[in-house]
């Protein structure tokens, strides 16, 4: 278990972390999200003292990261997939990982063959890894000591398609057996297919918590999108509902939930050929509440001038 009261870090003046309290339970993948920026790798090297924090604290298990005895075999950390000798081969990093946990060296070739490095890329240097290759070999690393935590800081970069499911299917696994991982991402997608519970996270604070459904919960009223062999007839049916209806591309925008819309088409013998939510998304939820420290959109983006512009 992870727990994280009052957690803040400042810079002189510049609070990268303000006033952060959660908690990570066995058996579940907590996603932490953010934009860049928004101080999830703060917050996750403070937990485990790469970063000391101005004030609050992180425990692991009820202890300071720096009071656990032989930390790797505790809590396994990918925080840099870059942060390893270039120079070393993926073998001899996971080596060295075993003697210094005194793990025995079968343990490195389970890691090897459950990351998905063959003999002949286990022998190349790190320097000589692609991104993927790099972010396997620290899962397999943060994977070594038989960890009951895992906390993870980007670990889908790099990856390709087949990798992130394969990621997905890992991680899955290891709360299904009771271990507590912490994933942090800012790509959402990916996170809400595989997290039970998801931080958001910007500027620094927490903005929202809960699973998919609970957040999902607060994002207005129900709202439905709708294409029927029909449409005419349904909009006549919904009608009769006291339900409002408008078109929207092929088909109608409802302001009902997709439950009450397929009820509605069933009752009228009406075929539909596609019925989805129309609410606003996770995606609107998390771009909404971390809006003002988007890039993308911000007042200040429309008023720069352009590298023409700024030269003629």
């Amino acid at each position: 278990m992870i727990t994280v009261e009052g957690l803040t870090k400042t810079y002189g003046g510049f609070t990268a972390v303000d006033d952060v309290s959660f908690e990570c339970q066995p058996g579940r993948v907590t996603g932490f999200l953010g934009p860049n920026g928004a101080g999830k790798t703060t917050t996750m090297r403070a937990m485990v003292d790469l970063t000391p924090p101005t004030r609050g604290r992180a425990t692991i298990g009820g202890h300071l990261y720096r009071d656990i005895p032989n930390p790797g075999r505790h809590v396994g950390v990918l925080l840099d997939a870059h942060a390893q000798h270039g120079g070393r081969t993926g073998r001899e990093i996971l080596t060295i990982g075993a003697k210094t946990m005194g793990l025995p060296m079968s343990r490195v070739e389970e890691m090897l063959a459950l990351v998905s490095l063959s003999e002949a890329e286990s022998k190349r240097r790190l320097r000589d890894y692609s991104l993927g290759m790099k972010q396997r070999l620290g899962i397999a690393h943060a994977l070594l000591g038989d960890p009951s935590v895992l906390i993870l800081d980007e670990p889908a970069n790099g990856l390709d398609p087949a990798g992130i499911r394969w990621m997905r299917g890992l991680l899955k696994g290891y709360a299904a057996r009771g271990g507590t991982v912490l994933l942090s991402s800012h790509l959402l997608h990916e996170v809400e297919q595989i997290a039970d519970e998801m931080i958001l996270i910007g500027r620094g604070k927490i903005v929202a918590r809960g699973d998919r459904e609970s957040l999902l919960a607060n994002t207005g009223p129900a709202s439905a999108l709708v294409t029927s062999l029909d449409n005419d007839g349904l909009a006549a049916a919904l009608r009769a509902r006291d339900v409002e209806s408008k078109p929207a591309g092929t088909g109608l925008r409802v302001s009902a939930s997709p439950e009450d819309v397929g009820r509605a088409a069933l009752d009228a013998g009406i075929v539909l050929t596609d019925l989805r939510t129309g609410s606003a998304g996770l995606e609107d939820l998390f771009l909404d509440l971390t809006a003002d420290t988007q890039r993308e959109g911000h007042p200040a983006a429309a008023t720069q001038p352009t590298q023409q512009g700024a030269t003629a």
